[in-house]
């Protein structure tokens, strides 16, 4: 029985670290992106090289996060996996379904104000966390 406890804890152990090193990774990333973003305006007054400098380090830490969620990926079991790939499939139908309307709408002017892709990154944020806990709470 202790057996059975130890290899849950070290599975728990591994899962919370992989966790951790993800968010870390996000959280750089969310960093970098907005020092892309809103850098060239308010640090370096629009200088080309400290803008492609800013892009290029967004685009690596983005590869690091991209590695670091796949490491996690690994780490869960078959059914953590199956409800993480079916939150993600949901989201990236949602993406499209959403997000090319959106685009034509405002290709013609029939929404007020422009289809800036943060609204969709936005709206697959909330689909992933919504369709993740629905996903989760399902097969308690």
């Amino acid at each position: 029985m202790s057996e059975l406890t130890t290899s849950g804890s070290g599975y728990r152990s591994r899962i919370r670290a992989s966790a951790t090193r993800l968010v870390c990774w996000q959280g750089a990333w969310v960093v970098f992106t907005a020092l892309m973003a809103f850098g060239p305006k308010f640090l370096w007054s629009k200088a080309l090289l400290f803008t492609l400098l800013a892009v290029a380090l967004d685009v690596a830490v983005g590869v690091g996060m991209i590695l670091a969620t796949k490491m996690y990926v690994m780490e869960l079991d078959e059914l953590q996996r199956k409800v993480y790939f079916n939150a993600l499939g949901v989201t990236v139908g949602v993406a499209v379904i959403a997000g090319i309307p959106f685009s034509v709408m405002d290709m013609y002017h029939v929404i007020p104000f422009k289809a800036d892709i943060g609204y969709l990154v936005i709206l697959m944020g909330l689909t992933f966390f919504v369709s993740f806990l629905y996903g989760t709470r399902r097969y308690r």
